[in-house]
């Protein structure tokens, strides 16, 4: 028998990609939680990028991020042919997807090298515990995705999972951070 050159993976190869892959996200996100960990800072802010605090820096920044990730849960949409009204074919959501994508991430760098360097892993109550383990969890599984993207023999879901947990954790943190902050500070920018 004449095996097909469209064959599927082998069961070992992906096995080993997504253990890779489970494995890349756990590193990254222990790493950086035992770092802030050992790392409680001083709470100074480093930069603030014209804002009044390193507080209001971060929920503004954070905040736009998760603006861009609802860019990226539709462009996703689309991409999958999953977007009512937007053909399967059509050649703008891919390009968006990444470019918002990137945009997110690199806002958010300024608000984890703060929250990683300035503040530390909280543990003062719930809410900062789980902003803490949210936000090392979330560059594990963007690192994952990354990785994801680059390894054919994952299954077909591996990828569109770890864009969803992207987003779910995104959420997490954001309202366990900015949306708290919000509402007990109120809305100034500066």
């Amino acid at each position: 028998m004449v095996e097909s050159v469209d064959a599927p993976e082998t069961t070992p190869t992906r096995q080993w990609a997504l253990a890779a892959v489970g494995v890349l996200a756990l590193a990254v996100a222990a790493g950086l939680a035992a770092y802030a960990r050992v790392h409680p800072g001083n709470g100074a802010a480093l930069t603030t990028f014209g804002f009044s605090g390193m507080l209001q820096m971060k929920v503004w920044l954070s905040t736009a991020a998760v603006l861009l990730v609802v860019v990226q849960v539709l462009s996703a949409l689309a991409m999958w042919g999953r977007l009512p009204g937007v053909p399967a074919s059509a050649a703008w959501p891919a390009p968006v997807h990444r470019w918002t994508g990137t945009a997110a991430f690199l806002l958010t760098l300024p608000v984890m090298f703060h929250c990683v360097w300035s503040l530390g892993f909280a543990e003062g109550d719930a809410r900062t515990v789980v902003h803490s383990v949210a936000g090392c969890a979330l560059y594990g599984v963007f690192a994952a995705k990354m990785l994801a993207l680059r390894l054919p023999s994952l299954p077909r879901g591996t990828v569109p999972v770890l864009g969803g947990l992207l987003v779910a954790l995104v959420l997490v943190v954001w309202f366990t951070s900015a949306l708290w902050f919000f509402t007990s500070s109120g809305y100034a920018l500066v």
